[in-house]
């Protein structure tokens, strides 16, 4: 037995609370090593000689290419709880897992639970468990200069022709704003959304306005706070929910607080707001972020001098931020803040806007900006889900490199997916390209393909979005040229790119609760790959072929969802993707 390779921590990712009774309880071991594994618990204050634990096995559920996953679900009265794991090997070797070290099983141990693992007692405030609207969420996410001009009155100086064949510059305006967005809602609607994503929209002198100089107003080349009520009273009639973007790492250089400190420098009142080295501040408007980079005499958003990086240790910066959360969650019924650059602001921080903006609107979606591992941030008390960057590129590198086997390609969304609870991954915000990447369409320009991977994400557990112009096969490389205006002129009936991604959409509305809660089976073939989503009786199963043609089984009878023009006597074509029911 390997025992170096077993692993459960207890209050994590490894034991979830599903209710207020019941919780998920997860053990790894190296792979193919451990052939069955009992759970012994009980309530801690009755495992005895009289009445010793309860046994109970655990089910291998998953494995990647150095794990296996063992998983149990079950129901406790008492609400406390007290656990170890039994393990046998192929060698008939058994092992007691327990709190403090392995034991050698024994009638005592079993009889006294003293030695066991601890849930000392179930607090449902302490578990990750997101808000339920969010897993049957579609999302868009909208560049609000980019997506449609509403009112040619609040267009900033010198805007630009609304062109969507043109890559703009960095500083380029089109005019777009919040009435512009008011007029396409029934658009959205028609595509299957019913979550709106903003990138910000307060005062900010750039056009992606992550540079803010007021959070406290919206920028007037996007309308008024009127328009702001209007567009999300107008949303929540049609049962569509808002999530606005906060930038809380850094602030604009052309804040009043900011232009405060670099005026009277040491006197400012707002000195210890930011994290300043030395005086005095470079103000050269001119000055390059290499050139920054050099000489940085105040930290920063990366090394960009117009991004001086809040100091969110101190207290008057966290009562000053937090209280801009609250107000557009109390005045304008926001349903989600998306926290940018959310992996550099501190922990004790995130802890208290979680507690601040739910003590306002319990089922509000706290998401934040993570590209890497985010374990940390979701524990419960900080975010509901990360931005699945790294979940998404696995899938992208699959299915557009070629560069993974499908056995590897099933390891390494295994092992993404164990990095958190089942109840976590359902708050993953999962996505194909957004305003910080190149568009999926550029990346690769094979429509089978990119249609592929709109129905492989929209199958993942999370909740999906869609980037304005996805829909459209709108291209575009890195910023600035991912956020072209909107290609308006494509949204026909003629697109198949548009028509397939309203039928993916729909099918995942239509089955949301499955592709919320159900259990997933990833299985690989030769050159591609099985999906099974299962709740219950259901079950819809996609199959996605690469470069070869695939074999699939006799689906005769089972309700066909996707991409049956693609079997052709029981064969599946290459770069394609066939979806179908089972009751």
């Amino acid at each position: 037995m390997f025992k170096a390779g077993i692993y459960h921590r207890p209050e994590s990712e490894d034991i979830t609370l599903l209710s207020e009774d019941t919780v998920a309880i997860r053990i790894k071991t190296a792979l193919n090593d451990i052939k069955k594994i009992k759970l012994l618990y009980g309530d801690p204050y009755l495992i005895s000689a009289d009445k010793p634990a309860i046994s109970q096995f655990l089910i291998k559920k998953r494995h990647d290419d150095i794990y296996d996953y063992w998983e149990l679900e079950l129901e406790q009265k008492t609400k406390r709880l007290a656990y170890a794991f039994l393990l046998e090997d192929y060698d008939g070797e058994v092992s007691l897992y327990a709190d403090q070290q392995f034991y050698q099983p024994n009638k005592q141990i079993s009889e006294n639970g003293s030695a066991f693992f601890k849930l000392p007692y179930f607090h449902l405030i302490d578990a990750s468990i997101g808000p339920r609207w969010v897993k049957e969420t579609v999302w868009y996410q909208i560049f609000p200069d980019r997506f449609n001009n509403g009112n040619i009155n609040n267009d900033p100086v010198k805007t630009l022709p609304w062109d969507s064949t043109v890559s703009p510059q960095s500083d380029s305006f089109y005019g777009g704003d919040l009435e512009g967005i008011i007029e396409k809602l029934d658009y959205l609607i028609d595509l299957g959304i019913n979550g709106l994503y903003l990138t910000p929209i307060f005062k900010a002198p750039s056009n992606h306005k992550y540079d803010t100089s007021d959070y406290y107003e919206v920028d007037v080349n996007f309308g008024d706070k009127a328009t702001l009520k209007k567009l999300i009273d107008e949303a929540h009639k049609r049962n569509m929910r808002v999530m606005l973007d906060a930038v809380f790492n850094h602030i604009g250089d052309q804040s009043p607080i900011w232009q405060d400190v670099i005026k009277n420098e040491n006197q400012s009142q707002y000195i210890d707001w930011f994290h300043i080295n030395h005086f005095p501040i470079a103000v050269n408007s001119d000055i390059t972020d290499e050139a920054f980079s050099k000489k940085a005499n105040y930290d920063t958003f990366a090394f960009t001098p117009h991004m001086p990086k809040w100091n969110t240790s101190n207290l008057e910066v966290q009562e000053y931020l937090l209280s801009i959360g609250e107000y557009w969650v109390k005045e304008f019924d926001i349903d989600a803040w998306r926290l940018d650059v959310a992996n550099e602001v501190d922990h004790h921080f995130w802890r208290q806007f979680s507690t601040r903006m739910k003590q306002i609107k319990p089922n509000i979606y706290i998401l934040g900006e993570i590209w890497h591992t985010s374990q940390p941030w979701l524990d419960g008390s900080q975010f509901d889900g990360v931005m699945n960057y790294a979940y998404m590129q696995h899938i992208k590198d699959f299915f557009i490199q070629n560069d993974q086997t499908p056995e590897e390609f099933t390891n390494r969304l295994t092992h993404e997916l164990m990095l958190y609870s089942d109840t976590t991954n359902q708050m993953m915000f999962n996505l194909l390209d957004s305003h910080d990447t190149a568009r999926i369409q550029t990346e690769v320009s094979n429509e089978k393909i990119v249609r592929q991977l709109l129905m492989f994400m929209f199958m993942q557990p999370g909740t999906p979005d869609i980037y304005y112009g996805t829909e459209l096969g709108m291209t575009g490389g890195d910023d600035p040229d991912n956020r072209k205006p909107m290609a308006w002129q494509l949204a026909n009936e003629d697109n198949i790119t548009y028509q397939n991604t309203k039928i993916i959409i729909k099918i995942r509305r239509q089955y949301a609760k499955l592709f919320a809660e159900g259990n997933l089976v990833l299985i690989p073939l030769q050159d591609g790959i099985v999906v099974k989503r299962q709740l219950g009786q259901k079950i819809i199963t996609g199959v996605f072929s690469r470069q070869s043609t695939l074999p699939i089984e006799d689906v005769s009878g089972m309700t066909v969802l996707f991409g049956n023009e693609d079997i052709l006597e029981r064969k599946l074509a290459p770069h394609s993707v066939f979806v179908y029911l089972t009751k």
